[in-house]
């Protein structure tokens, strides 16, 4: 039975149904913990959906099994990530020894009527999924997973297999709702972080501020320093960014600011801090600090460390007044938080972060100003760069906790992951063009770690006159840091 999300579609007199791309099972087992016929079900640590009957856990646990062992044989050091058939899609990962998560996705397909009142014809699109995209969304759910729970050879460690199984129900139920396969696509691949632009004076403000919180409030380990979901400083290692990133603002930013969009919060009162107003609250741990009820506890994640990792508790204080955007800091401190401890830190850091944004938001107004009227550019694009993780995108609209929404077809997006495909397959520098069905032009560029995808609308446009729009796009937009012609 799989639950599909369904997009119908009105063809002209038609009323065809097309089905986009939907979980039909996601599963993590580990072929040594149950090696012996009669103990197949001790390999299963989870299995979703859990109600599916036992036998059949066991069966579709032991033909991935079977297939990655049959593919070790071909190449010992890369057993297989993915297996196509008509109606599905599986992919294999093996992000510890021996332990596999394999996530099966149902393909697109299209539900045509039939006359005479026969059932409808289904057509299986079985090109549309792309490898990268969903191989990367798997790789993503292990990522986070790790951030709040460390390893599952750590779990087994601490508690044996049955904490282990504990751990990944409690985390997969909820985080599994939160996968929206239909709209993943090439940010997924790239996992990127968007950095906020900032004059020299603003970031050594911010520097300087960071510097004297960590200085005063010594269990204070790491910052983050993020403004309208950008980010403009980190003391993280990158990969650690990359994941929390992620994490701060697809689910914790949109969960709390999609209750204020609907007016549930309290309206804002500023707080006067000396002569400072103070506008900030905790986003994690204290909802209210004044309230002698109040809860100091605050979610515990996992970073890297020179010995493995470290545990810490993630502080996420947020700052936003009706006429600025929203400024967050994220803390990572080693102890237990005490009362004492919030209140020092909201009395450090909220007028000071008040003044901060205030200054990022003037900076703000000014890029604006400079970059002239908005008007709908001929051409829409997607930056990103393997060494520092930036990833700039004019493609996608605002995200929420429920979706990512792109502003062109899906059929181009689709373009833009197949020319990343390629980008992958060699290391030299490189330039792809091609003219889409629809008279738009797709162009991808690979120079120097960094890639640039390009689409234009300009249907009477030759290759020569395409290519010398993306030079112009490349002078003015990235400082022609792409010299590949």
């Amino acid at each position: 039975i799989c639950h599909a999300t369904v997009g119908d579609v009105m063809a002209s007199g038609m009323q065809e149904k097309q089905y986009t791309p939907s979980l039909l099972s996601f599963f993590i087992y580990n072929p040594t913990f149950g090696p012996r016929e009669g103990e197949e079900e001790k390999k299963i640590l989870f299995y979703h959906p859990s109600d599916v009957e036992k036998n059949e856990k066991i069966r579709n646990v032991g033909l991935c099994e079977a297939i990655v062992q049959f593919t070790r044989t071909f190449c010992p050091t890369k057993p297989a990530k993915s297996l196509h058939t008509q109606k599905n899609r599986q992919f294999f990962f093996e992000p510890e020894d021996n332990f596999w998560i394999v996530m099966v996705v149902r393909n697109p397909m299209i539900e045509k009527p039939n006359k005479d009142g026969k059932p409808p014809t289904v057509e299986y699109q079985e090109e549309e999924i792309l490898d990268t995209v969903y191989g990367a969304v798997v790789r993503q759910c292990y990522s986070m997973y790790k951030l709040f729970n460390g390893t599952f050879g750590r779990a087994v460690e601490a508690g044996g297999v049955e904490l282990l199984i504990q751990k990944l129900e409690k985390f997969f139920y909820r985080y599994l709702q939160t996968l929206h396969l239909q709209s993943c696509d090439l940010l997924d691949v790239f996992g990127g972080i968007s950095f906020f632009p900032l004059d020299k004076m603003t970031y050594l403000k911010i520097q300087s501020f960071v510097n004297r919180v960590e200085e005063s409030l010594s269990l204070i380990k790491y910052t983050a320093f993020l403004y309208n979901d950008q980010l403009i400083w980190s003391g993280l290692e990158q990969d650690d960014m990359r994941i929390l990133y992620k994490y701060l603002t697809t689910s914790l930013f949109p969960r709390h600011s999609e209750p204020e969009l609907a007016g549930r919060d309290s309206p804002l009162r500023p707080e006067v801090a000396g002569n400072l107003l103070h506008y900030g609250r905790f986003l994690t741990g204290p909802t209210n600090l004044k309230d002698p009820e109040a809860k100091f506890r605050f979610p515990k994640i996992f970073v890297s460390a020179e010995d493995g990792y470290e545990e810490l508790h993630l502080i996420v204080y947020k700052v936003e007044c009706p006429i600025m955007s929203v400024s967050s800091v994220s803390f990572l401190a080693s102890v237990e938080l005490t009362r004492d401890f919030c209140e020092q830190l909201d009395s450090l850091v909220g007028p000071q972060l008040t003044l901060l944004a205030s200054d990022i938001c003037e900076q703000f107004t000014i890029n604006r100003r400079i970059s002239g009227p908005e008007k709908e550019p001929q051409f829409k694009f997607i930056y990103f760069n393997h060494m520092n993780l930036a990833e700039k995108s004019t493609i996608h609209m605002r995200k929420t906790a429920s979706v990512c929404l792109t502003s062109v077809h899906p059929d181009l997006m689709k373009i833009l992951g197949d020319i990343n495909c390629d980008f992958a397959r060699v290391d030299e520098d490189e330039e792809i063009i091609v003219k889409a069905m629809t008279d738009y032009w797709v162009v991808g560029k690979k120079s120097d770690q960094r890639e640039l995808y390009v689409i234009l609308n300009q249907k009477n446009a030759n290759l020569i006159e395409v290519n010398e729009e993306v030079k112009r796009l490349c002078a003015t937009q990235f400082n022609n840091i792409f010299f590949l012609d």
